[in-house]
């Protein structure tokens, strides 16, 4: 279906359905891969986060959640409005570092959107 993503059953760290059944996919990955991908980008706004789906070659369905400066900067935000002492960001060396302009301005809005 459409925005129902299951992952499978593997259990880790005693969660019957956990990270343990995903992988990490580097941001420069996603920046390429969410333009082609089947449904563009989605917002959660429960969550505050961006999303978007796409089928394998093998006709499997798969979701990618990520943060993007947007969402970085409304959790940063609420860090800030809230007095709490900091905030982090899970992966920063899976953003691309290259030389290459886009790179350059994904990777630099992203460290700036943790500073509100």
């Amino acid at each position: 279906q459409d925005h129902v993503c299951s992952l499978p059953k593997v259990p880790f760290r005693g969660a019957p359905c956990s990270d343990a059944a995903g992988s990490q996919v580097p941001y420069s990955t996603i920046m390429k891969q969410v333009n082609s991908s089947l449904s563009g980008v989605l917002w959660d706004e429960v969550q505050k986060a961006p999303f978007y789906e796409y089928k394998d070659s093998a006709g499997q369905f798969h979701q990618v959640w990520f943060d993007d400066p947007h969402s970085i900067s409304l959790k940063a935000a609420y860090v800030k409005s809230r007095g709490l002492r900091g905030i982090g960001m899970w992966n920063g060396n899976s953003l691309d570092y290259s030389k290459e302009a886009a790179a350059e301005q994904q990777t630099q809005a992203m460290w700036q959107a943790l500073t509100p």
